[in-house]
């Protein structure tokens, strides 16, 4: 038989308003009495029936995740990550993809709130760095967390969780440069995206600071998927002056580009390096595995769902500070550069 909230009560021995009042986090409950009643929750294994709060009163218990992004693991750990931080705090996911080219996105938005009474939203990219949907949810009065590249977050940063893509890619320029490559191809992703722009920051400040000068037929346009990595890397490998290692913006574009040299009868990596970038199980599922740099997302979404839930839960931002601190939460990540087989010396020597 499912438990219910009388059971708990009686099991820790408190009235069910205190089991209330913990299962909805609020501040002021001792932390023994808090400890009793999650024990008693736990042994009973009691699932509030969130649906059920949500509508008995105006106070919601669900968040949204907004996104647009083809990367299916991508979207995958932001799930993740964001649940776990919902499960922790005794709140629901509701998950909205949508099309970030659309016209509808704010009505979409709207509706959210009109009819789905979330207490929040975690925004991703490229939603996240665009303008017009920031303001929509501004003027909705919404709590929200924009996950962005570092470049996105200036003079918002208080509702950031920021990725500083420029300072990973210039660590894997250089790691490149350092194994003796001086023609790096570097395959972009769409220009939408924030992070695109900051990838490609990086490589060209890690070129100027090794005296390499920037050649404009290196770097070629693209998207986050697998075939813009087979076709940009062809581009680069059948020209007159091919690199000796190719920067993918992502993991998905570099395992793209390593079939593409396959096909070209090129060795990895004795001929050709590449590497990607995020870690995604692309990298780890190619043969050789890809260096790239480990981009935690899932960690990065528990951190913007728990930044959310405060600001919603708080009634001011010295409160939500306080929260934040206490919730351990970080702010801004820095992919780090992971060596795989995928790199080596440059041929030219």
């Amino acid at each position: 038989m499912k438990s219910t909230i009388n059971d708990v009560a009686a099991r820790a021995g408190v009235s069910i308003k205190t089991v209330s009042r913990v299962i909805n986090n609020e501040p002021s409950v001792r932390p023994a009495t808090r400890k009793k009643v999650m024990d008693a929750v736990e042994e009973l294994h009691y699932q509030p029936n969130l649906a059920a709060r949500n509508l008995a009163g105006t106070r919601s218990y669900t968040i949204a995740l907004i996104y647009d992004n083809p990367n299916a693991y991508y979207v995958i750990d932001m799930q993740n990550g964001i649940l776990e931080a919902c499960k922790a705090r005794g709140y629901e996911l509701l998950i909205h993809p949508s099309n970030s080219k659309s016209d509808t996105v704010n009505d979409e938005l709207r509706a959210l709130v009109e009819h789905s009474k979330v207490a929040g939203v975690v925004l991703t990219p490229p939603f996240s760095e665009t303008q017009s949907v920031i303001d929509e949810v501004n003027k909705l009065n919404l709590d929200y967390v924009r996950i962005v590249s570092s470049g996105a977050a200036e003079g918002d940063e208080d509702n950031c969780i920021q990725v500083d893509d420029t300072a990973a890619a210039f660590d894997i320029t250089k790691h490149l440069i350092e194994h003796g490559h001086q023609r790096i191809g570097f395959l972009s992703g769409g220009e939408e995206h924030v992070s695109t722009h900051g990838r490609l920051d990086g490589y060209k400040q890690a070129l100027q600071q090794a005296g390499i000068n920037l050649a404009p037929e290196l770097v070629i346009p693209g998207e986050y998927s697998f075939d813009s990595g087979v076709a940009g890397a062809k581009a680069l490998l059948e020209s007159d002056n091919p690199p000796t290692a190719i920067f993918a913006s992502n993991d998905e574009m570099a395992a793209g580009a390593l079939f593409a040299a396959r096909l070209m009868h090129i060795e990895i990596p004795e001929q050709l390096s590449i590497v990607g970038f995020e870690d995604s199980p692309f990298s780890r599922q190619t043969w050789p595995k890809l260096t790239t740099a480990h981009q935690p997302n899932s960690e990065i979404a528990k951190c913007a769902a728990a930044l959310v839930l405060n600001k919603a839960r708080s009634k001011g931002a010295a409160e939500s500070a306080a929260a934040n601190k206490e919730a351990g939460i970080t702010k801004v990540f820095v992919p780090e550069l992971l060596v795989r087989d995928s790199t080596g010396d440059s041929p030219a020597g």
